[in-house]
This record gives C-alpha cells, sequence and structure tokens, in this order.
C-alpha cells in the first residue's frame, strides 16, 4: 500500500517540481557536535550513536565517493539525488569547510540539492544565508532542525543541551532567509505520552515549518539510554502503539506540510530495541493502512 497516497511525502513533494524520481541518499562530512565536544555539553544526547545511520567505511570516504558507492548499491539508476548530510551536526564547522563539503555533493550532476540535518543552536547566519544562495541557484534545499520535543523537561532529560526557544528562534531566522525547516521529532522519549506527542506536533507547527521528520524511539548500542534499557529502567513502543500515535499526529498535520519520514530503522546489532525497528516496511505498512482506513493526512483538522 502506497503511503503517498495519504500522506504528503517527501517523494510525492519532490515529483512536483522535478521530473522522474529523487531519492536522500545519506552522507557523512566528519563533523561532531557541540553536546559532545564539551562546547554546549558532553556525552551528546542520550539517544544517541552515529554508527546507527552511518557505516563505518563511509567516514573513510570523499563526498563524492560516498555518494558514487551509494549510488551503485541502487537497482535504479535513472534518478537524482538529494544529498543528506544526516551523521551529528551538520552546520557545525567553518563555513568554508561547510561550502566545501556542499560543493563537493553538488558537484554530482546527479544531485539536485541538500538536506543538512543539524541541531536548532547551530545555525550562524553565514550558514542560511549560504543555504539561501544554493535555493536561490535552483537547488532543492531543506534546512533539518532536530528538536525531538517540545517540552523543556523532556530535552534535559535527555541531554539535549537546548531549550525548545532555541527551535522557535532557528526557525524565525531560517525564515528570514526563505529557507524550508524540517523539523525532527521523537514519540517515546522517557516520561512522555500521546498528549505531550500532539502538544509538541501543535508547537512545531505554530512556527510555520514545512517538513515533519517522525519516528519512535529506538535504543541503540554505545548511546546512554542503551544502559538504562539493559537495566529494565526503559520501555520502548510497541509497532502498533507507534503506528496509532503516528497516524493520529499526520491526520492532525495540514495538508500542505511535507513529512520526510513517519517512521525509522536501525541496522542490527547496532538496534537494541525494539525489535520491529529493524524493518520500518513493516510499520509504513501499517500506517497506510490505518490512514486508508481513518483519513489521510489533515483529515482531522476538517
Amino acid at each position: 500500500m502506497q503511503l503517498d497516497l495519504y500522506v504528503n511525502t517527501l517523494g510525492r513533494h519532490i515529483k512536483q517540481h522535478f521530473s522522474g524520481r529523487v531519492r536522500k541518499l545519506s552522507v557523512d562530512g566528519d563533523f561532531t557536535c557541540p553536546n559532545r565536544d564539551g562546547s554546549i555539553g558532553k556525552g551528546g544526547c542520550t539517544f544517541c550513536n552515529v554508527d546507527a545511520f552511518v557505516k563505518p567505511q563511509q567516514q573513510m570516504m570523499s563526498i563524492g565517493e560516498q555518494l558514487d558507492a551509494r549510488k551503485a548499491e541502487l537497482k535504479h539508476k535513472d534518478i537524482r539525488y538529494l544529498a543528506y548530510f544526516q551523521a551529528y551536526t551538520s552546520t557545525y564547522a567553518e563555513v568554508e569547510y561547510l561550502r566545501g563539503m556542499y560543493q563537493q555533493a553538488l558537484a554530482d550532476e546527479s544531485v539536485v540539492g541538500l538536506c543538512i540535518g543539524t541541531r536548532p543552536d547551530c545555525v550562524p547566519e553565514a550558514v542560511l544565508e549560504m543555504l539561501a544562495e544554493y535555493q536561490a541557484q535552483g537547488k532543492e534545499v531543506w534546512l533539518e532542525l532536530g528538536v525531538q520535543t517540545a517540552h523543556d523537561e523532556t530535552l534535559k532529560k535527555i541531554n539535549r543541551g537546548h531549550d525548545f526557544a532555541a527551535f522557535q528562534k532557528a526557525v524565525a531566522r531560517a525564515h528570514q532567509y526563505g529557507l524550508k525547516v524540517c523539523a525532527h521529532l521523537i514519540l517515546g522519549l522517557p516520561g512522555e505520552e500521546p498528549e505531550h506527542y500532539m502538544q509538541s506536533l501543535k508547537a512545531v507547527l505554530a512556527e510555520d515549518i514545512a517538513g515533519i521528520k517522525l519516528h519512535p524511539l529506538h535504543v541503540v548500542e554505545g548511546s546512554t539510554m542503551a544502559k538504562a534499557w539493559r537495566a529494565g529502567r526503559l520501555d520502548t513502543m510497541s509497532q502498533q502503539h507507534y503506528v496509532e500515535q503516528a497516524v493520529n499526529l499526520i491526520r492532525h498535520t495540514p495538508e500542505h506540510v511535507v513529512y520526510h519520514r513517519v517512521s525509522a530503522h536501525a541496522r542490527p546489532p547496532v538496534l537494541l530495541a525494539p525489535n520491529w525497528c529493524q524493518n520500518k516496511w513493516l510499520a509504513l505498512t501499517d500506517i497506510a493502512k490505518k490512514l486508508a482506513c481513518d483519513g489521510p493526512q489533515g483529515s482531522a483538522l476538517s
């Protein structure tokens, strides 16, 4: 069952601007994070381990080599790509270093844009200006801000190193440059219940964001949460519960907002829990089926 029949997915959004298929490809710019190197804090967010989404050999390649390797893995060769700088904080460097990283990706003629994953407290004016330049050149540009939740108490609990106000300020500044912002939200963070998820959704939507990335909390090896999970102090969501909550949020999201992701996965042996996150397609299929029954994106707003 096709999710984009019921959700304004990134794939559906892209088709309106580019002919043919466009796919996201993750690349690693060898960035670190101010919440790891001591600038803001140490140890990083309690849920984080970059190995959950970056292959070790990928970190040894140039951006161009990473793109070539990822494209070689795909069956479809006649598509174009968005270079997704995902690992850690992809704006945390001198602007000329960042420009070099982004330019390496855009030098590939099949790359039509950039998705830049970062923190809301790590987007200086020079970076916003540079991204706006690429957008003015006709590139598809998304600034992806990891906020995870709108609740300051939870942000402190997961050692995020910023509050929700930092996200609000970053979005306002990005809007001044005409940039599209995608907000990352995690369902199942410690102490949060369905009412917290809805409050977070409404809070980020109030900032006039253009996109949302939604996924369940999953415990990965090497994270602080892994210790709590092993000690029996941390529960994770069942697939059924996640599907119910994701569908509820999607149905309360205006149709124009683009969903970049509605689930996620990690590779074993990095993934510890929940087991169903090994295969994201199981949840995606169930989400599509439930939306087909309950109503598509935005249907709960009418």
